[in-house]
């Protein structure tokens, strides 16, 4: 569990500068400030590192000599430094894009917030982080339509095409390696690295199908069950995915109140008086999150002649990792047209094979488990 959160800057004059720091009692030296300095001027690039110093275990993220900002997350001694880059990676662009009046500072207690529980995220939650991020999404987006693209063209591309905030190539090109999503490979007579789409990641609403199949089983009065039925096919009888849409949900999903409510929705229809046990769990503000809940069109409520009210979920959400079959196609397209090298797209058939047969590996061991 973090300690701590610190922003710090370097000042030719002065040296290590504090420019916010969260809690405000927090102490940390001049001379620690040095070491962190010293230490992400060794590469000289943006990026993490973590380090002890003294009694203190800190995770720090440099945006890069751009721009020139740190952020130091303390942590406690048994911390892993490295569960949290993923978050940091986030923290810093949010800080970066709100720079003008120092917007920053007064974001500082909710992103300390954020980053204390990032290491507990479900895969689900770290993946709608994820989708958030519209360099990433610029970045797979790209990748869809041409499977494999070079650093350096992509590095001028992201260039040309965000022109309104600060692109950490190398710290989302990291995330995408780390979630499997893409491929960071040489290939010979090509002077760049090659990025390698090897996953896609699929977002979008689908029905409660645990609730669906039997909402009288899951707590619904059987007066509705028919309503339920009839308002949830209604509905995806008239849906189209939109990344409008599937963000306001992922943001739902970034919310640890919000997503514990989720949890409960999909696997019963609950009353609010069910609702208030979750206080327990941290969900302070149930009204507020039912009420994003409806506006999204994501729940359905019932009130029976006592005037109790029954919330249902009217749409679940899918957002995870799967295998791009349609990337061969993509393969077959430019290998007849030419626009990638031949010995490149064998390596790309190459590196999809090796993904697909480690996918396979793991449901295997998953079913061998069972």
């Amino acid at each position: 569990m973090p300690v701590g959160l610190v922003v710090m800057k370097w000042d030719d004059r002065v040296g290590t500068e504090i420019l916010t720091k969260y809690p405000e009692e927090l102490a940390i030296t001049d001379k620690t400030l040095m070491q962190v300095y010293s230490t992400h001027e060794y590469s000289g690039e943006s990026g993490m590192i973590s380090l002890m110093v003294g009694s203190l275990n800190i995770a720090s993220y440099y945006t890069g000599p751009d721009k020139g900002y740190y952020l130091l997350l303390l942590l406690n001694i048994d911390d892993d430094p490295d569960t949290y880059e993923g978050g940091l990676i986030t923290a810093s662009r949010t800080v970066l894009e709100n720079l003008e009046n120092d917007a920053y500072k007064q974001m500082i207690p909710f992103l300390y917030r954020r980053l204390s529980v990032f290491p507990t995220l479900t895969n689900e939650q770290q993946l709608a982080e994820f989708y958030q991020d519209e360099v990433k999404r610029l970045i797979l987006d790209r990748l869809r339509e041409e499977g494999t693209v070079s650093k350096s063209e992509l590095t001028i591309w992201l260039k040309d095409r965000y022109k309104h905030g600060f692109v950490d190539l190398e710290g989302a090109i990291l995330e995408l390696i780390k979630k499997d999503i893409v491929k960071e490979s040489s290939v010979k007579g090509i002077p760049s690295e090659l990025l390698f789409l090897t996953n896609d990641l699929l977002v979008m609403r689908i029905p409660a199908t645990v609730l669906y199949k039997s909402p009288s089983d899951r707590g619904l009065p059987s007066q509705f069950s028919k309503d339920y039925l009839t308002e949830t096919r209604n509905y995806f009888q008239k849906y189209h995915p939109s990344e409008e849409d599937n963000l306001r949900i992922a943001q739902m999903f970034s919310d640890p109140q919000a997503y514990e409510v989720l949890r409960l929705l999909r696997t019963a229809i609950v009353t609010k008086n069910d609702l208030e046990k979750l206080k327990k769990k941290g969900v302070e503000d149930i009204d507020n999150i039912l009420r994003l809940l409806w506006e999204n069109q994501m729940i359905l409520v019932f009130r029976d002649d006592k005037n109790t009210e029954y919330y249902a979920l009217l749409t679940d959400f899918l957002i995870q990792l799967i295998f791009p079959k349609y990337l061969l196609n993509v393969i077959k397209s430019e290998y007849d047209t030419k626009s990638k090298a031949e010995h490149v797209l064998i390596e790309y058939l190459n590196v999809l094979e090796d993904t697909y047969l480690g996918l396979k590996s793991i449901v295997k061991s998953r079913k061998k488990a069972k």
